[in-house]
């Protein structure tokens, strides 16, 4: 078993940034990829980010490339999704997760593990 927990969500105004860090705790020496979802009340989480075990590959939902960073600290077990020029819409609680499949991923299908969210308002 591994347990995720995010932070450091918050409040930002329109064109801010945000850092939030996932740190995973348990099972950690098995290898994972990760990935960031995120769900507004009333719609289904969607994909946000993923990197896989290794941190070569990353994938991105298009609305956020160039504007979101993903990364992971295998040392610490800790992965990390800097926002930056954040807009309203990206407003949501945003989730890790953790699959045992190596490479990374965009399905949500395919994540074994999840974290309890951070929630992120982003203010017009």
């Amino acid at each position: 078993q591994v347990q995720l927990v995010e932070s450091g969500g918050g409040l930002v105004q329109t064109g801010g940034s945000l850092g939030l860090s996932c740190a995973a705790s348990g099972r950690t020496s098995s290898r994972y990829s990760m990935g960031w979802f995120r769900q507004t009340p009333g719609k289904e989480r969607e994909f946000v980010a993923a990197v896989s075990w290794s941190g070569e590959t990353k994938y991105y939902q298009n609305s956020v490339m160039d504007r979101f960073t993903i990364s992971r600290d295998n040392v610490k077990n800790t992965l990390y999704l800097q926002m930056n020029s954040l807009k309203p819409e990206d407003t949501a609680v945003y989730y890790c997760a953790a699959t045992v499949v190596l490479m990374a991923t965009r399905e949500e299908g395919r994540y074994d593990y999840w974290g309890q969210g951070t929630q992120v308002t982003v203010s017009s």
